[in-house]
């Protein structure tokens, strides 16, 4: 056995290839309702740990908090244990009126305007998906019958930035079709460290609407917007098992 991470304070006892990562603490014990034989592996920092069964596949959720840096000790230490697919489920603002609150967007590549990933590599380095358990996830939300979209999302790391209508509003006009503030550094530090790596978004605020009033909307429960987060929570569930028999 490993020495526990210092920061997700979890071991390669954890025994498991495949992670989900939530942002919210709270969002773990949600997706904890789908697994068999859950596991609460306790809270170090804003990372919450349950580990369980899907259909049979060892799966280990853990939350990595807000924004990349925190995401990026996550896919680091999850590495150092044998974790060596993960699939970040999250929150997203979006950035194409055709995509409504619930949507899904399964995130094909990331623009990397946040710092985390600029840390790591030169900017032109790209941030995409592990094409293979992209596939994964398609499948799975098709099966699923889940409203979805395929495309890339911006990630950011200024949720009350002055310049962020501007910014918005310049990337609304570009084929990027949601915002979010870790996909970029989950997908790069993936690339980096030869960790398969996908991201799926559950939109919580509709093109140019208030960000943080629906942010605040979804903390306090709103349905729509819990509904996507379930869809999310299925979707890269059924994706882990349908890997699991590919790789």
């Amino acid at each position: 056995m490993s020495e526990k991470m210092p920061h997700i304070r979890l071991d390669d006892s954890v025994g498991t290839r495949f992670a989900i990562l939530p942002g919210d603490p709270g969002r773990v014990e949600r997706a904890a309702e789908f697994l068999s034989d859950p596991e609460d592996l306790g809270m170090s920092r804003e990372y919450r740990a349950v580990k369980g069964v899907y259909k049979g596949v060892p799966v280990l959720l853990l939350s990595t908090g807000m924004g990349g840096p925190s995401a990026a000790i996550a896919v680091e230490e999850l590495k150092r244990i044998g974790v060596d697919t993960v699939i970040r489920i999250g929150s997203a603002g979006a950035l194409k009126s055709g995509l409504l609150v619930g949507d899904l967007v399964l995130v094909s590549a990331a623009v990397r305007d946040d710092g985390t990933s600029r840390a790591y590599i030169d900017l032109p380095f790209p941030a995409v998906a592990d094409y293979g358990l992209l596939r994964s996830c398609e499948r799975a939300v098709k099966d699923l019958g889940f409203p979805y979209r395929i495309g890339i999302a911006r990630s950011h790391d200024t949720m009350y930035g002055p310049d962020n209508p501007r910014l918005y509003e310049k990337w609304a006009g570009t084929p990027v079709v949601a915002s979010d503030m870790e996909s970029a550094a989950v997908l790069t530090v993936s690339l980096v460290r030869g960790v398969r790596a996908a991201s799926i978004l559950n939109i919580v605020s509709p093109f140019k609407g208030d960000v943080n009033s629906n942010v605040a909307r979804y903390s306090a429960g709103e349905e729509t917007m819990l509904l996507g987060e379930k869809r999310e929570i299925e979707t890269a569930l059924e994706a882990v098992r349908i890997h699991s028999m590919l790789s």
